[in-house]
């Protein structure tokens, strides 16, 4: 009897040791290894460029802390934030049209609503506050009159999206709060100060980049206008690159705003430069590298008596 009890009393103080390596416990720990912010910018349909990104980050589990994203840049950042993987984006951008998005209208704010998002957000997201996401999300959209820069990181997130991916004189404007707003790329066409702003240690930015190959001119004045925001988007970067601590820049000339039919050669795009970019990437991790881990020894203490634990 006396025998068992030590037996039991040995089991009880093992079970209260708690084993460490020192390496380990460093890796795992939140604040020693960099926080990865991505800033997504827009392009409407071209955009699908993000979910290639997505999916090497994924596969390499290089693990994204926060993401910002304006216009195209905020639907597939809101979709991702909320629980919806890179395969299962692909798949959906391999299904998705114009008109799952937005319709014909005749207004003086523009030819379109995209009033349809509101059923598509609601069908896709996992989620549907800010406050609810996996990962923590801004999403950019612009005041008409005041040209101000709005940045959500709170509440619904159907509204905001909408607000962001409206893309001046195509689609109308979305009230929100009392005020009406367009697409982000006006203030934040790469939105990589918002996701700074959020704590990202480390930001990685994605701005689509494409140029004029049509000599035969414009099919219509949406290529007009389209036109005209990608030469406005270029010059606005150049202010947004001092955040970035990396920008990739995808080359999607020959691609159209509506392009979604090719969806899988714009994942192949972002996937390829993604690729590219994963040894620079990688050094950012590099300080909580597992060699510390292998060689350092195992070591126990006691337990903590004081400790709930």
């Amino acid at each position: 009897m006396v025998a068992r009890k030590g037996l039991e009393k040995f089991v009880q103080s093992v079970r209260g040791i708690r084993w460490r390596i020192p390496g380990l416990a460093r890796s795992a720990a939140p604040s020693t290894a960099p926080s990865l912010g991505l800033a997504l910018g827009g392009g409407f349909a071209r955009g699908i460029v993000h979910v290639g990104v997505l999916k090497v980050l994924e596969q390499e589990g290089i693990p994204v802390r926060y993401v910002a994203g304006t216009s195209v840049g905020a639907l597939i950042g809101a979709a991702y934030c909320s629980g919806v993987s890179p395969a299962e984006l692909e798949q959906l951008a391999s299904r998705v049209r114009f008109r799952d998005l937005a319709s014909w209208t005749l207004s003086r704010y523009g030819f379109a609503t995209n009033q349809r998002m509101i059923a598509f957000l609601d069908k896709v997201l996992k989620v549907h506050t800010f406050e609810e996401l996996e990962i923590p999300l801004a999403v950019t959209a612009t005041d008409f009159a005041s040209g101000e820069g709005i940045v959500f990181r709170s509440g619904p997130l159907n509204d905001a999206v909408r607000a962001s991916c409206a893309y001046p004189g195509v689609f109308l404007p979305v009230k929100v709060n009392g005020r009406m707003l367009v697409d982000g790329m006006l203030a934040h066409s790469l939105p990589t100060k918002p996701v700074r702003d959020m704590g990202a240690d480390k930001v990685l930015a994605v701005s689509l980049r494409s140029c004029w190959n049509n000599n035969d001119g414009p099919r219509h004045i949406f290529d007009v206008i389209g036109q005209c925001f990608s030469i406005a988007q270029a010059q606005n970067c150049a202010s947004a690159r001092q955040f970035a601590d990396l920008l990739i820049e995808p080359d999607v000339t020959g691609y159209r705003y509506d392009d979604f039919e090719h969806s899988a050669a714009m994942v192949a795009i972002g996937e390829q430069l993604a690729r590219a970019a994963l040894p620079e990437i990688r050094k950012w991790f590099e300080p909580v590298s597992r060699h510390a881990v292998l060689r350092a020894p195992i070591m126990a203490s006691a337990p903590d008596l004081a400790s709930p634990k």
